[in-house]
């Protein structure tokens, strides 16, 4: 029996490494920020969502455009290009004494983070063997998922002792440490087959179309994702579990990372539904489990049922967007799919945030949970179906 294909070489930790540093640097900076707005600069909720939202709204319109770019400048360029604007205005924060600077870099920042993190997922592609693209996405996609749990926890506990001048330093050099390893990288480049010259941009240049079904699926997932994203601390507040907010993103990560390693073994040998269809429904249950919640039990049952089942099936959608792609239409592919994902965190953070209002917290859980099971059955019928095809 031939040794199995090695995935931990030295590129692609370097390529966890650097993506690490990049969503500590983007979580710590998000769960700051607000902070800094409001006890510093003296803005308004209102200005400290406006911050976000700038930051949200100029990545999602950028993000067709990126597989464009990286077709066009190639790899290397494109990952040289991003990451030293995305540190340049890393470190334009420590400058920003006052709202209307702080939102104009929010704005162009949002632009290179798009950018960055469309082209790093074919960079690190290439260097996961093709029989462990499953088990290989899936430890890239902790390395994001690590910054959702570390930056938060850098940053706020940075700035109990610290100003946000110094923390953000500190970050600013995190990130600056991650662009050094972008240079450690062999990256290749890709010749793409000549094509007809076109007189206009066509649909292809903006998305790969066998990777929208994937996509779509992804941003209904995402959608229901986003109630915990944004609204788990007021409905932990609501319930008089404030105080466990954290400890809820804490069981999340682990809970998430204990089928990490399982999830992708099962992926590469047995397929992609071995592990999508208890996934969906590992994450439906603990939606479902949310909405009805009294204690702190429950609420970190349910933090256990949403890590496995969301931290499963997010990396599990990512690499199947690119496999079904041509590889010089892997960046098209995960441009697509990050739009996607994107459009579905926004649509699920705004209209969600209305149906709490008008309704309740449970109730939102509740459609949340009931979108999730008719995105499995998307799933069945639209995905599934094609791949068997």
């Amino acid at each position: 029996m031939s040794p199995a294909p090695v995935l931990w070489n030295r590129s692609f930790i370097l390529c966890l490494f650097n993506n690490l540093f990049l969503f500590i640097f983007y979580f710590a900076q998000t769960t700051i920020l607000p902070i800094y707005i409001l006890n510093e600069l003296g803005g308004t909720l209102t200005q400290a969502g406006l911050a976000m939202t700038l930051f949200m709204l100029s990545s999602i319109a950028v993000r067709p455009f990126s597989g464009l770019i990286i077709e066009k400048l190639g790899r290397k360029k494109t990952l040289y290009l991003s990451e030293s604007l995305f540190c340049l205005f890393a470190v334009a924060y420590i400058f920003a004494d006052n709202l209307t600077a702080l939102l104009v870099i929010r704005f162009l920042h949002g632009i290179w983070f798009s950018i960055l993190t469309t082209v790093t997922v074919p960079i690190a592609n290439d260097f996961i063997p093709a029989q462990r693209k499953g088990e290989g996405m899936g430890y890239f996609v902790m390395s994001v998922n690590l910054g959702i749990v570390l930056g938060p926890l850098l940053g706020l506990t940075l700035m109990q002792d610290f100003s946000y001048l110094f923390v953000t330093s500190i970050l600013a050099g995190i990130i600056v440490l991650g662009f050094i390893f972008c240079f450690m990288i062999p990256i290749a480049q890709y010749i793409p087959t000549p094509q007809p010259v076109q007189r206009r941009l066509s649909l292809d240049d903006f998305m790969e179309k066998k990777a929208l079904s994937v996509s779509v699926l992804a941003l209904l997932i995402s959608f229901s994702y986003a109630s915990i994203m944004s609204y788990i601390s007021p409905f932990a507040d609501a319930k008089g579990l404030l105080e466990y907010a954290g400890l809820f993103f804490v069981v999340f990560a682990v809970a998430m990372m204990s089928l990490r390693p399982i999830t992708g073994k099962i992926y590469d040998r047995k397929g992609p539904s071995y592990v999508i269809y208890p996934a969906i429904a590992l994450f439906a249950l603990g939606l479902a489990l949310l909405s009805q919640i009294q204690t702190l039990t429950g609420f970190m049952l349910a933090a256990v049922c949403i890590g496995m089942g969301f931290g499963s099936v997010q990396p599990c959608l990512q690499t199947l967007a690119i496999q079904r792609a041509p590889k010089a239409r892997i960046g098209h592919a995960t441009s697509t799919f990050f739009t996607c994902y994107d459009i579905g965190i926004a649509l699920g953070s705004l209209l969600l945030g209305l149906m709490i209002a008008k309704y309740s917290y449970s109730f939102a859980y509740l459609v949340c949970a009931a979108l999730t099971v008719l995105s499995l059955i998307f799933y069945a019928v639209v995905v599934n179906s094609k791949l068997r095809s």
